[in-house]
Parts: C-alpha cells; sequence; structure tokens
C-alpha cells in the first residue's frame, strides 16, 4: 500500500497531467493565423525615360495601419469603423510591404533606390505617406482593395513636388486572401503611376 505522502504525489501529478492534457486541447482549437504578404513582382514598371536615382526615407502610415492587422471597411454599413480579419495577417505592417514592393520594382525598371538611412548625399530624397491601404466592401458581395499614397520628392528641404496617387482594383473573393491580391494589384499600379511621374520630372538644378 502506498504511503500517505506517496498517494498526496500521485494526485498532484495526475491534476499537472490533466491540466497538461487540457490546455494541449484548447491550444489545438485556436485557429491558426494565416500570414499574407504582396506576393512576387510579376511585372516591372515601364517609363518613357531613365529614372533617376533616389534616396527612399521610410514610408509613413497612420497609427490605425501601423502593424500587421488586415483591414477592410464595410463602405455600405459604416465606412469610418475600419475593421480587421481575426485569423489573418500581414507579414508585416503595410508600409514596410508597400516599400519592399517599391524598391524591387524601380530596381527592375532600372531605377537605383538608396535608403535614406544610408546617408546617401546628393540625391533627392522620396517622402511617402501612405493614407490609404484596405479592402473595402461596396456591398456584401462586392469589394475592391484601395491604395492611396502620397508622394513628395525634396532636394534637401526644399519640396520639388508632390502627387497623390490612387488606385481601386476589384476583388476576386470576398475574404483576406482576395483583399490581400486587389490590393497587391493596387499597389502596382500605384508605383508604375510613380515610376511614369518620377521619370518625367525636371532633373535637380
Amino acid at each position: 500500500m502506498f504511503s500517505t505522502h506517496t498517494t498526496m504525489q500521485l494526485r498532484r501529478l495526475s491534476i499537472v497531467c490533466l491540466l497538461s492534457a487540457a490546455l494541449a486541447g484548447c491550444a489545438s482549437d485556436v485557429p491558426r493565423t494565416t500570414l499574407l504578404d504582396l506576393g512576387p513582382v510579376r511585372t516591372q514598371a515601364t517609363t518613357a525615360t531613365t529614372l533617376p536615382a533616389i534616396s527612399l526615407a521610410d514610408v509613413q502610415a497612420p497609427a490605425w495601419l501601423d502593424s500587421q492587422m488586415m483591414f477592410y471597411r464595410l463602405d455600405y454599413a459604416n465606412d469610418l469603423q475600419p475593421r480587421a480579419y481575426s485569423a489573418s495577417r500581414w507579414s508585416m505592417p503595410p508600409a514596410q510591404l508597400f516599400a519592399q514592393r517599391l524598391k524591387a520594382s524601380l530596381s527592375r525598371a532600372g531605377g537605383t533606390v538608396i535608403a535614406a538611412s544610408d546617408g546617401a548625399i546628393n540625391l533627392p530624397t522620396l517622402r511617402l505617406d501612405i493614407d490609404e491601404f484596405s479592402q473595402r466592401f461596396d456591398s456584401a458581395s462586392k469589394n475592391h482593395g484601395e491604395v492611396a499614397v502620397r508622394a513628395s520628392l525634396f532636394d534637401g528641404r526644399v519640396l520639388r513636388a508632390q502627387k497623390m496617387f490612387v488606385h481601386k482594383v476589384p476583388s476576386s473573393s470576398a475574404d483576406a486572401q482576395g483583399g490581400a491580391a486587389a490590393l497587391a494589384a493596387a499597389s502596382d499600379a500605384v508605383i508604375a503611376d510613380m515610376s511614369t511621374w518620377l521619370a518625367t520630372l525636371p532633373p535637380k538644378r
């Protein structure tokens, strides 16, 4: 027969095992988070003239976009409320995704892009502010990805040019996957227009 002390130890061990099994079961019931990005760059920006070498500052975004959450808006219900998908996330914040996409696209088009943090001198600095980067539902079945970016080109502290770029691309499905694909296409369209704009600006005096 077991002693009283041994019996208590066995009971405690059984409780620990039961708790561990219960927690493991609960963990398996938690839905896994799907990480999404903008996918590979399949097209390159085409321009009529040569792209200038630029210094790219950190892309800025409003506080509500400064995270990995994937946002959508129900424009038909309340377009003032950004909502986030519960089981889908961006692999990095949208500002970083867009900056990565821009650098890859401009490089493929023959441009030279250097991070402003590298301290390059005598290069114009491109500053980007993302105003919108979300999936927008016009109805329960119809939605699109919308990207709005304000671009400002500086020579030192002097503003040389500024322009707003906005593109909307219909989504193929009413979910996070469809939204990510539409936002990738909208980003590419914005980048293509931005590349043409940069290439046609007069050179630094």
